[in-house]
């Protein structure tokens, strides 16, 4: 017998004894190896009367607010948005961990797109639904003039203000996925995430890789901090009816949980 069939024949003994004793032998387990799924981390559910933590941002004193309720709207609990002329935030801090959980998803609904409504203009500045995810920069990567920009920013706007921002937008007119800067800063982002008449009058979901969109478009090191929900008409004096539903953060490879 030669020294490898010995040793070959000395390896099953061993299991074999091995499996008598009631032992189990050392297999690598591939589930062990694999690091478990985060959970997902809800943000906007609307199910509590008090709409805690969420609160109204006014932008300036003399604007017009909008109109924000809970309801139960097709047989979900969700935010309803009324603008006529008018703009205001409902906004909720966030502290999500984007590298655990990078996707947002949610649901939206409007009542149809803004007629007047053009994103390169100020005067049209208007969607019929509007989602932002604000963003805190690192302080070494904001030079001085960016600092200057944000002081008066928020002297004349207000402290919530932030670094930059990412907004998803129900647009009138153009395909999605199209992106421009803001046309009053350049530190927000606008995403068309869904666009037209199509889709209009009933719920529809979405996800949508924040992370990736926050690495991109302003560079490593963004954290959120603040989400904020709205429907703006304030600059084409139109109106808007929209909703917003089930708000929450997935880890990239985890579906939505739109069925709670």
């Amino acid at each position: 017998m030669t020294r490898r069939m010995a040793a070959r024949c000395l390896s099953w003994r061993v299991l074999a004894v091995a499996v008598a004793m009631g032992l189990q032998p050392f297999v690598p387990d591939a589930r062990a190896q694999t690091a478990p799924v985060p959970a997902a981390v809800w943000v906007g559910r609307f199910d509590d009367p008090a709409l805690q933590p969420w609160r109204e941002v006014r932008l300036k004193a003399d604007l017009k607010p909008n109109r924000f309720e809970r309801r139960v709207w097709d047989s979900v609990p969700a935010l309803e948005v009324h603008s006529a002329g008018s703009m205001s935030l409902l906004a909720r801090p966030l502290e999500t961990d984007l590298s655990a959980t990078p996707v947002l998803c949610w649901r939206w609904r409007v009542d149809a797109p803004l007629d007047k409504a053009d994103w390169a203009t100020r005067a049209g500045d208007d969607y019929a639904a509007r989602l932002y995810v604000s963003l805190r920069m690192p302080d070494a990567r904001k030079s001085l003039v960016l600092r200057a920009q944000l002081r008066m920013a928020r002297a004349i706007w207000g402290p919530d203000v932030p670094d930059a921002a990412l907004n998803y937008v129900w647009d009138n007119r153009h395909p999605v996925g199209a992106e421009r800067p803001n046309a009053y800063t350049d530190r927000a982002v606008m995403i068309v995430q869904r666009s037209g008449n199509a889709d209009a009058g009933r719920w529809v979901t979405e996800r949508r890789a924040v992370m990736q969109d926050a690495l991109r478009l302003f560079g490593p090191g963004v954290e959120p901090v603040q989400l904020a929900l709205t429907a703006d008409t304030d600059n084409t004096g139109e109106a808007a009816h929209a909703g917003f539903a089930d708000l929450h953060f997935v880890a990239a490879d985890a579906p939505c949980r739109f069925d709670r």
